[in-house]
């Protein structure tokens, strides 16, 4: 019994042993596995940062490529666009040719209105361009015409202010400024008014005839001293009439003003004329206006109104206030139209 249990022991031991031994085998050779998987994926993974690397470079290389491509077809595509309009330019016919340059005349002709403020340059495009598209009776035309005198007529009726006219005007009255007489300094009288010196023309025609008729019942010498007497004492009561004068004032003011103080008044006057006149040529009107009333005001509250000549100043700066006003000038927007619609019908 012992010797059995020895030897199932003893066996029992050499199997242990043997299976440790197997195991071990394997241990050792799951490692070794591992160690060469390990160094594979390690050669696997430079090879593959290797290929990462020369693929980022041909990726780079072919993006540079591509752009390079685009560059150049969007150069031939521009090319293409320029050969194209040069081409079409080329073969544009004498009819589109006419109806391109009255496109860019009227084009600048409103340009240029616009900045004179004046109708004719307008006017004159629009007249040429009547004109050709007259003598050039095409069919396709026949609308760009109609266009063409439907606004020539709306632009002559526009009024616009003559500025040439106005500035001369107002000029005018500047220089009629110094004569003007004031109420405080009024306007000197002759001596004789016109139905006096009448009579004593006459008085000395009919004197001169009884002179030379030679026959007359009373003496010659009477009539002279009679007709001397008349025409002295018609000086003497004209003279008289002179120192006596009586004249409405609707403004006292105008009568207190010192005669020291007249250069002033007439050298503002001149000044708010010449900024009437800058006004006029900026094409600023309001401002135009407001500076011919305050002439106008100034005109009759300080100047004698019943002088010829204070009148005419009066008028001309009235009607330069009247005239003086800003138009917007009309675009020839139906003859543009049609020449786009006929232009991109080709």
């Amino acid at each position: 019994m012992a010797w059995t249990a020895t030897g199932v022991a003893v066996a029992l031991a050499i199997g242990a042993s043997a299976l440790a031994w197997h195991t071990w085998q394997r241990v050792q050779t799951i490692e070794q596995e591992l160690v060469r998987r390990q160094q594979e994926s390690s050669t696997q993974a430079t090879e593959a940062r290797v290929l990462a690397k020369q693929a980022q470079d041909v990726s780079r290389d072919a993006a540079a490529k591509v752009a390079l491509v685009e560059a150049r077809i969007a150069e031939n595509a521009l090319q293409r666009t320029q050969l194209e309009e040069l081409i079409q330019a080329l073969s544009r016919s004498r009819d589109e040719n006419m109806l391109a340059d009255i496109d860019a005349a009227l084009r600048v002709a409103v340009q240029q209105s616009a900045i004179t403020g004046s109708t004719e340059p307008l006017l004159a495009t629009l007249k040429q361009s009547e004109e050709r598209l007259t003598r050039n009776a095409q069919p396709r035309v026949e609308r760009v015409r109609r266009a063409v005198a439907h606004d020539l007529d709306r632009v002559r009726a526009v009024a616009v202010s003559d500025i040439a006219a106005l500035l001369i005007r107002i000029d005018d009255v500047v220089r009629a400024v110094d004569d003007l007489p004031l109420l405080a300094q009024p306007e000197r009288r002759g001596p004789l008014s016109a139905e006096s010196a009448a009579r004593a023309r006459a008085a000395a025609a009919a004197a001169a005839t009884a002179a030379s008729a030679g026959a007359s019942t009373q003496p010659t010498w009477r009539a002279r001293i009679g007709e001397g007497w008349q025409v002295l004492t018609e000086r003497v009561w004209s003279e008289a009439r002179g120192l006596v004068r009586v004249t409405p004032v609707d403004h006292p003011e105008a009568m207190l003003l010192a005669p020291e103080h007249a250069y002033f008044l007439r050298e503002n006057l001149k000044l708010r004329l010449l900024n009437a006149r800058l006004a006029l040529l900026s094409r600023q009107f309001n401002t135009a206006q407001s500076d011919l009333r305050d002439v106008q005001g100034q005109l009759e509250r300080y100047f004698d109104r019943s002088s010829k000549r204070v009148t005419n100043a009066t008028e001309l700066v009235r009607q330069v206030g009247s005239q003086a006003r800003g138009v917007v000038v009309p675009r020839p927007d139906e003859t543009l139209a049609a020449l786009a619609a006929v232009l991109a019908g080709r």
